[in-house]
């Protein structure tokens, strides 16, 4: 069974850098598309990096240049680099994982982790 797990989440001051890890079991990243999402209650939610099977990535357009998605396959860990952190970063953030690669059609299904809550400050 798949399991994705957040981690690095905190209350932060903008600017500098923040990274969050999502430790997944049961997911071989050859085989699912990998992605960070966001939520803030009362809004529309945001997939803002992923990772195609292949290894490529992409990035939603308000964190590109700013936020970075890696991964370490020894560990089974994925990483999302959050510099230049804005206000408007804040969020919960989620991992999930999706066999069927639909985040390539945007559409953000599959398995999701609990969520670590991410809170920046002016």
């Amino acid at each position: 069974q798949e399991h994705l797990e957040e981690s690095g989440g905190g209350s932060v001051q903008a600017g500098g850098s923040l990274r969050l890890s999502c430790a997944a079991s049961a997911v071989t990243y050859n085989e699912y598309c990998m992605a960070w999402f966001r939520q803030v209650p009362g809004k529309e939610g945001e997939g803002v990096a992923a990772f195609d099977s292949d290894g490529s990535t992409s990035y939603a357009d308000s964190v590109r240049g700013r936020f970075t998605i890696s991964r370490d396959d020894a560990k089974n860990t994925m990483y999302l680099r959050m510099d230049s952190r804005k206000p408007e970063d804040t969020a919960k953030y989620y991992c999930l994982a999706d066999d069927k690669c639909r985040t390539r059609l945007g559409l953000w299904v599959g398995y999701w982790g609990q969520g670590t809550q991410v809170n920046v400050s002016s």
